[in-house]
């Protein structure tokens, strides 16, 4: 895999490109910016792309808080390790804006992965495809991260309800017990399927479940004719990624504006 090459279409399909969702988001391009608006402020609004420089970007990014002022949605900024200019991290952080935690870019080419990957025994992968199911993956997620997760079920639902065909939802099952869940989202018109969450439970990490979910997710999006998959991986999941045969590409910061 180039990794030049797969960045340069990463940041042209999934990024500049980017198509909106059946789930009443929309795409918003205006000059050097492209921003994703969900369909209410729960949802994901974020600026996605830009191209600016040191005599453009304060004036953009007074233009992103207002824009989103305007439609009363807090947002993020999606930030790049290439993005430019070098220091627009901290012109946001001096425009009111607060950086989450760091996470890494990583891509793999499907056809390189490793995906013989077996499941401990009396653990099984579900596929969510109801409330109850969402409510399992939020209670495991908040149990794994230790954070409240009630965008990630209002997400779910959300797409359950308006986009089933791209709702590719799932949970590791020990017994009645749910002790991981992930998702993945198709990006049509792409090469790129993005895998997302992947939280285990503390008793049951360092047995194979996350690596399973990946291979699992890998299989689907490699039957649906994608060739890459794309993750922002924490520091926890990241050697794991590793070694199934990701690649690092960047990094990625999502700069925070209530």
């Amino acid at each position: 895999m180039n990794h030049e090459e797969v960045l340069a279409l990463f940041d042209r399909q999934m990024r500049r490109d980017m198509r909106s969702e059946g789930d009443g988001s929309r795409i918003e391009r205006d000059g050097s910016v492209v921003r994703h608006i969900g369909a209410d402020p729960k949802a994901w609004n974020a600026v996605v792309w830009s191209d600016l420089d040191e005599t453009t970007a304060d004036a953009a990014i007074a233009g992103e808080v207002r824009r989103f002022a305007e439609i009363g949605h807090p947002f993020e900024w999606k930030l790049y390790g290439y993005d430019k200019p070098a220091d627009l991290g901290d012109r946001l952080t001096a425009a009111g804006f607060v950086p989450d935690d760091e996470e890494t870019l990583m891509i793999a080419a499907i056809g390189d992965l490793d995906l013989d990957v077996r499941l401990p025994d009396g653990v099984r992968i579900d596929r969510v495809t109801d409330a109850a199911g969402v409510e399992m993956m939020a209670s495991v997620s908040e149990l794994a991260f230790g954070e409240d997760a009630d965008w990630l079920r209002h997400r779910l639902l959300d797409q359950l309800a308006n986009d089933p065909e791209n709702a590719y939802m799932f949970v590791a099952m020990a017994g009645d017990e749910p002790v991981s869940g992930c998702r993945m989202d198709v990006n049509r018109g792409t090469a790129f399927a993005g895998l997302w969450g992947g939280g285990t439970v503390s008793a049951w990490r360092g047995r194979g479940i996350y690596r399973a979910l990946v291979a699992e997710r890998a299989r689907i999006a490699a039957d649906l004719g994608y060739e890459y998959l794309q993750v922002d991986a924490s520091s926890q999941s990241r050697p794991i990624l590793e070694r199934l045969g990701f690649a690092v590409l960047t990094n990625t910061i999502p700069y925070n504006k209530a």
